[in-house]
């Protein structure tokens, strides 16, 4: 036992010691500038156990630090550890109470335990550090307006407009707080001051249709909606609310489209599924109404109002005791729902039964008699509210109590990458090299090169390298299988130190564990004993990005980092002097030409790897989104349909959004 400890401890030495260069020689002391490194490294690329882990490395060693608490806080949010994240924000700012950011953090978590009070006070105290934080401001107002400090929220406002005059959002936040305290006509005054503001406003136009859907002007209100949905194309409520104006104006099919869109955007939506499904059953389509209340009935199994519509349908398409089993549970819950009793009487009397049909219909007839008064009549109303639960209203479509104008969403920067924070016209990713890839989505590209596959022949590597642009995180296991290869490599070099395929071997492991400086020094060593090997270039650009982009959080490239990409275009340059016909370097030269905001060379970069394979659709895709940067919408366009027609589709809301400036 005592010998197989020491093994082991001899191990972990290695691991900490000779391989990480995580301790310092000198003093053996950790290196916490570089462990903060690989844990922000490992943070960008959303391995957040292994970042957390390199966060504890760094808080063991220097508890007195707040910056290794504020990004372990950071990872916990990502994982949806808010109370973890919470206690972590709490303990950087003990440390250091004048960083704005732990604030804004910790009021992110407060927000999401729903504690807006509290969440409240850090976004002050952020404002207080940077009065300039327009994302501060904006959360702290909706806390405020979550809290139903209404006056408080709307003297905050002010503060925003009169700081940011010329952003839209601002006055339509100001009309939410008017619609809160009920006062409509103040609320259209700052609707209209968004748009002017802003006359692409889509939360605006949204609120705008709510006002005319309410006064019955449901013509007007499609016509907003039709404004709103252009800039917010993913909403689902919108294709509701505009349907909903349809049908009032007798547009069925338009309706239908609206709830098929809506549902589509969010299988989940209730008055889709509800509404569509009476929509089905008057136009015939039986089988597939019955499937939208089968939903219905599912999210809300005491709806007895879609539980009568589900009987009807029933009894059209044959299922008369299914009918009768869904009519009778209605009636149990409404005992004078006459409505029902007729239509289980009729029913009753196509199975045979005869005599359940007579006392059905002897209690409809006592009760006219007693009432009478005659049957039912049901109101004018098209439509009924969502909480209406009168059986008689049956066929009436739904809609909300109350239309509330939509909701603001907080602010957040911390949301992901960076380069996943701006989703409305940014480029796909670099492609890379990698072991670990997701499966093929619907575009029939796959990502190939002989080159790739020859080296992946000689057995160089423990693992199959892949070429993709949507990597997926290494699992528990393989982390530890890296870490585990690094020693055993580092022992081999020592006795080999001029085998090239061992240091890509480490730099690959290095890489997956995020380690980037030290994946970049064995790869300098690679290309320096083999300066012919094109991977070993393709390599070294990919990691010079991922460093770059992992620290670099700004829109525009310091200093630094232009340098970083001037280094990472020369190794892809001798990739394609190397390799000709080495696509996926032409397309990386375009990209890093996007990050540096040269787009005439990222365009014609991007049209090089196109005329080696025409069928490229990343670069298609790519090549638009810059021309329509360059306000080259007719070409843009065109290169987004040829993304999509080759199997890019999010290429087509791109082309829906800006089609319309043409």
């Amino acid at each position: 036992m005592g010998n197989e400890m020491k093994r082991w401890a001899y191990i972990i030495l290695l691991i900490v010691n000779s391989q990480w260069s995580i301790v310092n020689s000198t003093y053996g002391q950790i290196n916490t500038d570089r462990v903060m490194m690989m844990g922000r490294n490992a943070l960008y690329y959303e391995d957040y156990v292994l970042s957390i882990q390199r966060f504890n490395m760094v808080i063991s060693a220097k508890p007195y630090l707040s910056e290794p608490y504020f990004f372990r806080g950071l990872a916990k949010f990502y994982l949806e550890d808010y109370k973890g994240a919470e206690t972590d924000c709490t303990s950087a700012i003990e440390r250091n109470p004048y960083v704005e950011n732990s604030y804004v953090l910790r009021g992110l978590c407060r927000v999401n335990m729903k504690e807006f009070a509290r969440a409240e006070e850090d976004y002050v105290q952020s404002t207080r550090i940077n009065n300039r934080n327009q994302g501060s401001w904006h959360n702290m107002v909706l806390c405020q307006m979550e809290q139903k400090a209404y006056e408080r929220a709307d003297s905050s406002l002010d503060v925003m407009i009169r700081q940011w005059p010329k952003v839209a959002e601002h006055y339509t936040m100001k009309a939410q707080v008017r619609f809160a305290l009920e006062d409509t006509l103040r609320a259209e005054e700052w609707i209209g001051k968004a748009l002017e503001v802003n006359p692409y406003e889509g939360p605006a136009w949204s609120m705008k249709a709510m006002v005319d859907l309410n006064r019955g002007k449901y013509a007007e209100g499609e016509k907003d909606l039709d404004k709103a949905i252009m800039q917010m194309p993913r909403n689902a409520s919108l294709y509701v609310n505009r349907a909903l104006a349809r049908f009032n104006q007798q547009n069925l099919r338009g309706a239908m489209t609206d709830y098929d869109a809506a549902l589509e955007i969010e299988p989940g939506n209730y008055l889709g599924h509800f509404n569509r499904g009476i929509l089905r059953a008057q136009v015939g389509d039986d089988n597939r109404a019955i499937e939208d209340f089968n939903f219905v009935l599912e999210q809300e199994p005491d709806n007895m109002i879609a539980l009568y519509n589900r009987a009807l349908l029933l009894d059209q398409t044959g299922d008369y005791k299914g009918a009768i089993r869904d009519i009778s549970a209605v009636i149990q819950e409404y005992p004078e729902f006459w409505t029902g009793y007729q239509t289980r009487a009729k029913i009753r009397r196509k199975i045979g039964d005869t005599y359940g049909a007579e006392r059905d219909e002897f209690k409809v007839l006592k009760a006219e008699m007693e009432k009478r008064t005659g049957t039912y009549k049901s109101k004018a109303s098209k439509t009924r509210k969502k909480s209406e639960r009168n059986p008689e209203d049956y066929n009436k479509l739904v809609e909300e109590d109350i239309r509330q104008p939509e909701r603001e969403e907080y602010a957040s920067e911390y949301r992901g990458r960076v380069q996943d924070r701006q989703t409305d016209l940014a480029p796909m990713p670099l492609y890379v090299m990698t072991y670990y890839k997701r499966k093929n989505g619907p575009s029939s590209f796959i990502p190939f090169h002989q080159t790739v596959e020859n080296f992946n022949r000689q057995g160089q590597l423990p693992l199959p390298l892949y070429i993709s642009n949507v990597e997926t995180n290494a699992t528990e296991e393989r982390m530890t299988q890296h870490f585990q290869d690094i020693t055993a490599v580092t022992e081999v070099l020592g006795d080999s130190p001029e085998t090239t395929g061992l240091y890509l071997r480490r730099a690959m492991d290095y890489y997956h564990v995020r380690d980037f400086e030290a994946c970049l020094a064995d790869l300098d060593r690679a290309v320096a004993l083999q300066p012919l090997v094109s991977i070993s270039y393709f390599l070294r650009a990919q990691v010079r990005c991922a460093q770059m982009a992992a620290s670099n959080t700004s829109q525009s490239p310091d200093t630094g980092a232009k340098i970083a990409y001037g280094q990472a275009l020369d190794d892809l340059q001798q990739v394609v002097r190397l390799e000709p016909d080495m696509l996926f370097a032409q397309y990386n030269i375009g990209n890093i030409y996007v990050l540096l905001h040269d787009h005439e060379r990222a365009v014609e970069a991007y049209s090089r790897a196109l005329e080696i394979d025409p069928r490229f659709p990343d670069a298609y895709y790519n090549r638009g989104v810059v021309r329509l940067m360059e306000g080259q919408t007719e070409q843009g366009l065109a290169d987004l349909s040829q993304a999509g027609e080759y199997g890019l589709y999010g290429a087509y809301n791109l082309i829906k959004r800006y089609s319309k400036g043409k």
